[in-house]
């Protein structure tokens, strides 16, 4: 039917590919600054300083990488009395991988040498992807579920202080007459939120903060989590997480204030 949604449209970006691969981050699409082999010690280290680099890649052109210069590098010369000028006398095998590789292969070299330059199709070094670039990627994926993680794990613990599990099973959905309820594990989500859109259930919690507000925190947070749980591509938007953040942040407040404790 014309006006349908999705006619017309291919598969999204992401799930055409949903390999996800180290050109996703923004680092490996990042050219990154080098020096040539004859680059003198001083002003190699100097670039490092300026741009807190850990890593300095030595090339002759943008596919034609000699080695990389690390502070390693630099400090196991000079402790030993070697006496290096230039930046071929300091530069070890450096370390890459194609554009298109998976993350997952680039994570093992770079736990093991603090980096990785990447590849493009074109042959062209076009990024350096970091430890300091891992951690902030794998923060990025996981703080999603660690954030929804420990709301969930507030609310659980709020609710089984405060409920019989016959009221735990009168919030369990209508049209899922066969499943047992026989704690606050065995809700969901939503079975929280209509167990507790309820006032006289609300007000058995005891809380002196505004039900229809916190409600629709709630509400809010159910559906971020959905779209979090259901691995959309694009991730979630930054105005999401702070949702995230900010009710999680209100939750540990009311927990340090001894609010939420029986």
């Amino acid at each position: 039917m014309k006006g349908e949604k999705g006619e017309g449209k291919g598969p999204h970006p992401a799930y055409a590919d949903p390999i996800y691969r180290i050109s996703k981050l923004a680092s490996s699409a990042r050219k990154p600054l080098s020096v040539s082999p004859d680059t003198k010690l001083e002003e190699a280290v100097t670039h490092m300083l300026t741009n807190d680099f850990s890593q300095l890649p030595v090339m002759t052109s943008g596919r034609d990488v000699k080695g990389i210069i690390t502070w390693a590098s630099i400090g196991s010369r000079l402790a030993m009395g070697k006496n290096c000028s230039v930046a071929r006398e300091l530069m070890e095998q450096h370390q890459e991988i194609r554009s298109d590789a998976s993350f997952f292969s680039a994570i093992g070299i770079i736990a093991e040498h603090q980096y990785v330059l990447v590849r493009g199709h074109d042959q062209k070094i076009t990024g350096i992807v970091t430890a300091s670039d891992l951690s902030l990627q794998f923060q990025q994926l996981a703080e999603p579920f660690l954030l929804l993680g420990e709301i969930e794990n507030h609310v659980r613990r709020v609710i089984s202080q405060r409920f019989t599990p016959s009221e735990l099973e009168s919030a369990k959905d209508p049209t899922d007459a066969k499943r047992v309820v026989t704690s606050v594990a065995d809700l969901t989500y939503g079975e929280y939120i209509r167990l507790l859109e309820n006032k006289d259930r609300w007000d058995k919690l005891n809380i002196t903060v505004d039900r229809k507000t916190c409600m629709e925190k709630f509400e809010s947070v159910r559906k971020i989590r959905n779209d979090v749980m259901h691995f959309d591509p694009d991730g979630i938007p930054e105005k999401d997480m702070m949702t995230l953040r900010e009710f999680a942040r209100f939750l540990q407040r009311l927990q340090i204030i001894d609010v939420i404790n029986v």
